[in-house]
């Protein structure tokens, strides 16, 4: 049957619209998930890749994109407001998720150029329709039609409205950052650090597993841990629960707390969900240890993880009663430590959540104090180097509660350089490759 040229051009239409593009469509559903219903993309992804079977090169595809694109939202938002027809803020919200994708893909992938605006449309098409993808492919087009160093020309200076646009970071965030990183160089290059993608690390847990038996770099500073290669699902150590995912800052503050409070157990974990450190004190522990959490999913999460016999209580850590004979708090905090491995932080977090967030961490600080004995030890750990939650936090539990400081120092790797000031641990991704973990420790009078 032969066809007029409009019904071959309403086909064509029609067969564009179903092709489907499996990485940058699931992509998609988590970038938008992440973004617009506040799932964490640590915990997604990961779902989202065991279920489609793809392989492990497109999967390794759609994790630096959704990672990437997550990150560097503020950089790509500037990028497209400069061209789009109506205010970026009132674009319908598909629209502006698809370009953010689109833009990573332009700039920062090895997408060819033609390649990252052809792909893009077309999800845009998929997802959206075409009307609207029509408004997405101009879009491209202009964003390809320069390159990112012309696209960024108007902000090249030290400035912190540069440098937020630049690295894609919220102004408060580097203010806080300055705090602690005074050189603007240095300063830089924790940002830079905070945008890189970064290897998972494993934690082999002593007795069920070592590192011998997984592909991948050894970690710099902890005897259990590994950088890997392969993607944490495919493993099957993780999998039967014999290793987990575990950054490297992690493990040292564990370790330093675990030589400190040596003699001192048994030793609690107050804050311990989702089961990291909790799981790795358990297995070095020569006894067993307890571990307490508020919510009941995380509190069976680390019951699935660590060492048969721990005591897994679910409880706010503001009333727990149980004596005990040390406490680690790895408390919650905003997070700016980990951007590396959880990048929504960045835009989820504001300066209005510290007031909480720091009179809560005093008070899980004071209930640890309150239920150890004189001489035990008190770990206080967060995964943020924003001063109000460190320096400031440490100096009013060392104002208010009955302790004494004790150095860190001793208690970490002899070849971690330049991680301690005052006697407390601050780690930092540009200097230690790993998240910027915090650590004091106390001893009760």
């Amino acid at each position: 049957m032969d066809l007029s040229c409009s019904q071959v051009k309403a086909l064509s239409k029609t067969f564009k619209r179903v092709v489907i593009d499996k990485p940058r469509q699931i992509a998609f559903e988590v970038f938008t998930d992440v973004i617009r219903s506040g799932s964490y993309s640590n915990l997604l992804l990961p779902q989202k890749l065991t279920a489609s079977n793809m392989d492990l090169r497109d999967k390794a595809f759609t994790t630096e994109l959704v990672y990437g694109s997550i990150r560097q939202i503020g950089r790509n938002d500037y990028l497209a407001s400069k061209f789009s027809s109506r205010p970026w803020n009132e674009v319908d919200s598909g629209i502006v998720d698809v370009v953010r994708l689109g833009a990573y893909q332009l700039f920062d992938m090895r997408v060819p150029e033609h390649a990252a605006v052809d792909a893009t449309v077309n999800l845009a098409r998929t997802v959206l329709g075409e009307s609207k993808a029509s408004f997405v492919n101009a879009l491209m087009r202009k964003l390809a039609s320069r390159t990112l160093d012309e696209h960024l020309s108007e902000v090249q200076d030290d400035s912190i409205s540069s440098l937020a646009i630049r690295y894609s970071h919220p102004e408060w965030i580097i203010n806080s950052y300055r705090d602690s990183i005074t050189d603007i160089n240095e300063l830089k290059l924790l940002l830079e650090a905070n945008n890189r993608p970064t290897k998972p690390t494993l934690v082999a847990w002593p007795g069920l597993s070592n590192v011998e038996e997984f592909s991948g770099d050894l970690g710099q500073y902890s005897p259990y841990a590994v950088k890997i290669d392969t993607p944490p699902t495919e493993i099957d150590a993780i999998r039967e629960r014999r290793a987990g995912i575990q950054d490297e800052g992690s493990q040292i503050l564990a370790l330093a707390f675990a030589k400190a409070a040596k003699g001192r157990e048994p030793w609690l974990d107050l804050c311990a969900g989702p089961g990291g450190k909790a799981a790795l004190l358990s297995y070095i522990s020569e006894s067993p240890i307890l571990a307490n959490e508020i919510s009941e999913s995380r509190a069976k999460l680390i019951e699935q993880v660590v060492k048969p016999g721990t005591k897994v209580f679910i409880s706010d850590g503001r009333e727990f009663s149980e004596l005990v004979g040390s406490v680690i708090a790895d408390v919650p905090c905003t997070g700016l430590g980990a951007l590396r491995r959880r990048p929504e932080v960045r835009w989820r977090r504001t300066p209005s959540d510290l007031p909480n967030l720091t009179k809560l961490q005093f008070e899980l600080a004071a209930q640890a104090v309150s239920i150890i004995p004189t001489g035990g030890v008190f770990g206080y750990a967060t995964c943020s180097p924003h001063t109000a939650e460190t320096r400031a936090q440490c100096a009013s539990i060392e104002k208010k509660l009955d302790v004494e400081p004790i150095d860190v120092t001793p208690f970490l790797p002899q070849n971690l350089k330049n991680a301690t000031s005052d006697g407390y641990m601050q780690l930092w991704p540009h200097r230690h490759d790993t998240d910027a973990m915090f650590l004091a420790l106390y001893r009760k009078r």
